[in-house]
């Protein structure tokens, strides 16, 4: 069975909560490890009212400080204390952050139970900011009103399927049979050099997230970094009719957001973080759909799966 690779969404809108939509905030969910994306003011809430599990989220990624993206985070990090986490909770943000929080917990009188380690992205830099046997983040820098950074979440692990049988039959060490799942060929004593397509068959390929929000179109710096992804969100603040406006503030319209996408050649788009002036995001979903079909609207609760 393929791994879990999922996306909850907890927050679309921009700058402001609404009556039907909370800020920025997204739980990933890839086969046993918890991640969020930025912690948008309610974001805790949303996570109990959908009953994910909080406590097992092991990183936090925060895009910029504009408050629409992070003011939920130190009322999620206390709240943890409170429940009793003990694990180490990684942050990744801008360097700022860092003392934005400690001087929230400073002046609170906060006691956390367990560590936080903080992770500094750089704004002129694409850089891998997390890697674990699992998976990769890497930052990519945005252009926005402020230091902004992009998350790829790239899956790691064997794309080949071990054929046992062939295995044996060659006298191939277990020792050998990770490498053989991740591509490699065997050399043996008895045999020569075995190509990996024997002894192993086609696995499941690799699955590419990418988290695209408050950037200005640019479609020369961003189509080379998100290309091919499986499933790429781009923020959508505004319909094409306001571009002008999307261009003042550093954001993008529905329909730059799926010419990015198409040019790209990624499987699916999700676009989000819309503008409180749109009660009903159907337009939006509709002008991107018109330049790339395979648009979904971000909704809030609703539960995506990175690659089908």
């Amino acid at each position: 069975m393929r791994k879990a690779f999922e996306i909850t969404v907890l927050g679309t809108s921009s700058a402001t909560p609404t009556k039907y939509r909370h800020p920025s905030a997204q739980y990933v969910r890839l086969e046993g490890n918890y991640l969020l994306l930025d912690c948008g003011e309610g974001a805790q809430r949303q996570l109990s009212r959908y009953g994910l599990r909080t406590l097992k989220i092991s990183h936090v990624f925060i895009t910029h400080l504009h408050g629409d993206h992070y003011f939920g985070l130190p009322g999620l990090i206390t709240s943890m204390a409170l429940f009793g986490r003990t694990e180490p909770l990684v942050i990744v943000g801008p360097p700022a952050l860092e003392s934005i929080i400690q001087v929230l917990l400073t002046e609170s009188d906060s006691v956390l139970p367990y560590p936080i380690e903080y992770v500094k992205t750089q704004n002129e830099t694409i850089e891998t900011v997390v890697e674990t046997d699992q998976f990769a983040v890497v930052s990519v820098p945005l252009k926005h009103r402020v230091p902004c950074t992009g998350f790829l979440i790239h899956e790691k692990g064997p794309e080949r399927r071990l054929d046992v049988d062939a295995c044996v039959r060659y006298q191939v060490p277990m020792s050998h049979y990770e490498s053989i799942k991740m591509g490699a060929d065997y050399d043996s004593s008895n045999y020569g050099v075995i190509e990996n397509s024997i002894l192993s068959t086609p696995g499941y390929k690799n699955r590419t997230y990418a988290y695209i929000t408050d950037s200005i179109f640019d479609p020369e710096y961003i189509v080379p970094l998100v290309e091919g992804a499986d499933l790429l969100y781009h923020e959508a603040t505004f319909l094409h009719e306001r571009e002008a406006r999307a261009a003042e503030t550093h954001h993008s319209t529905a329909l730059q957001a799926a010419q990015i996408a198409k040019m790209a050649a990624v499987s699916q788009l999700m676009i989000g973080h819309f503008s409180a002036r749109y009660n009903d995001a159907e337009p939006l979903l509709l002008e991107a759909r018109s330049v790339f079909e395979n648009t979904i609207e971000a909704v809030e609760g609703q539960l995506i799966s990175v690659g089908g």
